[in-house]
């Protein structure tokens, strides 16, 4: 643990930490680099064996406090509603802090992961971005915000952030590669591709195994329909990210991506069977969650047979049926309950997210449950029940509102799939029209996509092109 930095070097770059302890200050280090790079380091510990070792150097390091709970509560797989456990770690954060002479920066840090416990993460925001403004290379603040801005949809919000601070992460910075890849996903969730891919290239040169700029350049050419490219790069990168276990998942559900928009199936479904499934069942991270649900539902809708693999999810995803953490999640997690015909889990879902909607307080997600996540999730319902033009009833009307729920343009786009499949097994002419409306745009917007032109053959097949 040479190079991670003590009580004194956080001090020199402006970022004391209230503890006596070097070892608690380099384990911070540790934990926090680890989270940017995506990886659980071995020769570190992880990020648990970390943060397990943190607490014992010293048990009332606010900090270390606050860094373990956001880790936990920004991986959305757990909510102080259900979790008693993180219900405590979260008071005891706030008791220490109240006890100690903390510096302002500290406060409102664990303010802030005070606030994203309760569910209102654009007030979480607003205490990072003041983070920011004074510390703009508090790499904790620009993450965390990162995340809960993704969560949240607010695009232009998690490019601005980053693009605010740029400037101040230069070379000699810790990690100051890595912002570049941040900075670089925040510009291609809003379409600024050519500067996305070419700030993803600069972190890459600096550092191959960045996955988290590799997933940015993998997104450029999923929206652009790039498929051949976007191959060819995964191909050819992917022996520098297959060991970040955090995110490889995802690096090659993207790659699945192309192969599903290709049309060959049986290679996605291997890269499945392979990769994604081996990570869901290790890590029952959430982003691993989504992913699975997400592709398996994509071959479905292309007419693709998945066998038994929803049963393989449902485990998984039953487990967090009651939390409604995130819409986005409990959309797939429903997903799953559909696919396996877990009828019971569906309704359970279904009422509990009802539920929450009548009371949210300051919860944003239970906030937007009633206008857009419930329509959403009774979509899906209605697409399973085999009910085509209630599904365009439910769903047009919020589209332009899903990106509330959160994720990337990338895997929202399932929806967008799920609306225009529907749309094209509507009874009513009219809405069957909507079809053909949404591949016009469609197409302008993503032209050459394999799949736009397969849907738009399915189209000219019922006399709509």
């Amino acid at each position: 643990m040479g190079s991670l930095r003590d009580c004194q070097a956080w001090k020199a770059v402006g970022l004391p930490l209230s503890t006596s302890s070097n070892e608690a200050c380099k384990l911070f280090d540790a934990t926090l680099t680890q989270y940017v790079k995506w990886t659980n380091d071995k020769s570190l510990g992880g990020i648990e064996g970390c943060l397990t070792k943190l607490k014992a150097a010293d048990p009332t390091f606010a900090m270390g406090h606050a860094i373990s709970n956001g880790l936990v509560l920004v991986g959305t797989g757990s909510s102080v509603k259900l979790d008693k456990e993180l219900d405590l770690a979260v008071k005891t954060m706030v008791d220490i802090s109240k006890s100690q002479q903390l510096t302002p920066r500290e406060r409102l840090h664990v303010s802030a992961v005070e606030m994203f416990a309760k569910g209102n993460f654009p007030r979480a925001c607003d205490l990072w971005e003041q983070i920011l403004r004074d510390h703009p290379t508090d790499m904790l603040a620009l993450k965390f915000s990162h995340d809960a801005y993704f969560y949240l949809g607010y695009q232009e919000q998690m490019r601005d952030s980053v693009a605010r601070v740029y400037p101040f992460w230069t070379p000699n910075v810790p990690l100051s590669s890595y912002v570049k890849g941040i900075y670089s996903f925040g510009l291609m969730e809003t379409n600024f591709y050519d500067q996305a891919q070419k700030l993803a290239k600069e972190a890459l040169s600096v550092e191959p195994t960045d996955a988290w700029s590799v997933h940015t350049i993998a997104h450029v050419h999923e929206m652009r329909a790039e498929v051949r490219e976007g191959l060819e790069f995964m191909r050819h990168s992917e022996a520098h990210w297959k060991d970040s276990d955090m995110l490889a998942c995802h690096n090659y559900w993207h790659w699945a991506l192309y192969l599903i928009e290709k049309g060959e199936y049986e290679a996605a479904l291997t890269i499945y069977d392979n990769h994604i499934l081996p990570s869901l069942r290790a890590s029952g991270a959430m982003l691993d969650v989504v992913d699975s649900c997400s592709m398996l539902y994509r071959l479905q809708m292309e007419g693709v047979s998945v066998g038994q693999r929803w049963q393989d999810v449902l485990p998984v995803t039953q487990k967090h049926t009651r939390d409604h953490i995130l819409l986005f999640n409990d959309a797939h997690f429903l997903m799953a309950s559909l696919g396996a015909k877990a009828s019971q889990t569906t309704q359970e879902l279904l009422t509990t997210l009802q539920e929450a909607s009548q009371s949210p307080g300051e919860n944003c997600q239970h906030q937007l449950a009633r206008d857009v996540g419930l329509p959403l999730c009774q979509a899906l319902v209605e697409a399973e029940n085999g009910n085509p033009d209630r599904v365009l009833e439910l769903l047009l009307p919020v589209r332009y509102r899903l990106v509330q729920i959160g994720g990337s343009n990338a895997q929202r786009d399932v929806f967008s799939q799920l609306l225009i499949h529907a749309a094209l097994n509507c009874s009513s002419r009219s809405h069957r029209n909507v079809a053909r409306s949404l591949l016009m745009e469609r197409d302008a917007l993503k032209p050459n996509s394999p799949l736009t032109e397969r849907l738009i053959r399915k189209a000219a097949a019922v006399h709509l092109m």
